[in-house]
């Protein structure tokens, strides 16, 4: 279901894929994150997505005009993990809140997998 704001000219309607594109970028540029991913439902595996693709890693829920966001994202072994989610979660809330209109309930965020780079 799109979220959909009302007002005296007429309806606003944002699709969720444009939602989860905001949300996606805004999680992309934050420090140790390598990017969205998705996970097989058949032999368990995490694929990394392009940009192109972020509404399949990312989750829109809408009840009562607000919305609850859950991302799957792959990060940089080395990373705190709990700077790098809570800064995540404060980041697209207020993002998406900025650029759509719409109160951010939750944004959750699921850590799918660490990339690891040898030197």
């Amino acid at each position: 279901m799109a979220a959909k704001i009302e007002n005296n000219y007429g309806d606003i309607i944002i699709s969720n894929s444009v939602v989860a594109n905001i949300a996606g970028a805004v999680a992309n540029n934050c420090y140790g994150v390598v990017g969205m991913v998705v996970r097989n439902a058949k032999d368990g595996l995490v694929s990394l997505l392009k940009s192109s693709n972020y509404s399949k890693g990312i989750k829109i829920g809408v009840e009562d005009n607000m919305l609850t966001i859950d991302m799957h994202i792959m990060v940089q072994y080395g990373v705190n993990l709990t700077a790098i989610c809570g800064s995540i979660m404060h980041n697209v809330k207020y993002q998406v809140s900025d650029m759509t209109g719409f109160e951010v309930k939750a944004v959750n965020v699921y850590v799918e997998s660490m990339r690891v780079t040898t030197a």
